[in-house]
């Protein structure tokens, strides 16, 4: 009887949660997967099921497998990037300074530097992809150009020349998030007992043996969990592609996404059941990746 009421009592503080979880979040996916099965425009009310044939349709829509190519290259790029950078700039934040006193320190000034670098991390993303439009400009305005333009170069197109346009765009999502992974991964050097350093610079270790003989295995879970929340970010970047870019993938499909495809197709040209079937590809894109990724860099916990 104990038992039952201490079950019931936890029972009751879960069932608003899970209510609202269920409602928000577990509704409209399953709604999503009814309606990519259908041809629903957005406001007729006939809905006419068409079974999988919105799937087949992705297997030849050119503008899909574009968004997919420009996904690749986010996927390969911003993960990697960010976390290289972040990494380097919390090692230097937390053990660069050196051995100081009673152990191991960060350099001069290195609480200062958590706030700069954490600052592009609290601006919404529609202000930072307005901030980056004043950036970019293709004329002598901009900032980028403006100093270009003080050497005797040529404007440069970094938005509008489609070799450059993805890659500005990737180059914006670094800078915004780089600061949250210094953060993340000076947690998780915290975390590690500065003995270790400490000993291994007795035994005449530098700082970049200390970096991948001690903190880099030690901080392999958090790399983890750094690049999934990086892999599905390259999934999405939605708001700062539809600001800097707009919606039609120029220059010539360069940067083309399923966020902004999948908008576009729902709301411009009102095909919901074809929005929502790429809503799904993309959904099940993101889980395999997850999945993947926590698959390939499992391994057996180290304890401190």
């Amino acid at each position: 009887m104990e038992r039952l009421r201490k079950y019931g009592f936890v029972a009751g503080f879960l069932v608003v949660p899970l209510a609202l979880y269920s409602v928000f979040v577990i509704s409209p996916y399953v709604q999503a997967f009814q309606l990519s099965l259908t041809s629903w425009n957005g406001y007729s009310s006939i809905v006419r099921y068409v079974g999988l044939d919105n799937f087949g349709r992705l297997f030849d829509d050119e503008v899909f497998w574009q968004a997919l190519r420009n996904h690749g290259i986010m996927l390969l790029v911003l993960p990697i990037a960010t976390i290289v950078i972040a990494l380097f700039l919390s090692f230097l934040l937390n053990l660069g300074g050196g051995t100081r006193g009673a152990g191991m320190s960060g350099v001069w000034g290195s609480k200062f530097y958590r706030v700069v670098f954490f600052f592009p991390q609290v601006l919404a993303v529609a202000v930072v992809g307005v901030l980056f439009q004043a950036v970019y400009r293709p004329d002598a305005d901009g900032v980028i150009n403006g100093v270009l333009a003080r050497f005797g170069a040529e404007p440069v197109g970094w938005l509008t020349e489609p070799g450059l346009a993805l890659w500005s765009i990737i180059a914006v999502m670094i800078w915004q998030g780089v600061g949250f992974y210094v953060v993340l991964f000076s947690a998780g050097m915290a975390a590690i007992p500065k003995d270790y350093f400490e000993a291994a610079a007795l035994d005449g270790a530098g700082r970049v043996r200390l970096f991948f003989s001690i903190t880099l295995p030690l901080l392999r879970d958090t790399i983890q969990v750094g690049w999934i929340y990086l892999g599905i970010a390259a999934f999405d970047g939605f708001a700062l592609v539809q600001v800097l870019a707009g919606d039609k993938g120029e220059p010539d499909g360069a940067t083309t996404i399923l966020p902004v495809t999948i908008y576009k197709t729902a709301f411009a040209y009102n095909k919901v059941g074809y929005a929502s079937a790429m809503g799904v590809a993309l959904f099940f894109l993101t889980v395999t990746f997850a999945v993947l990724t926590l698959r390939t860099t499992r391994r057996e916990r180290v304890e401190l």
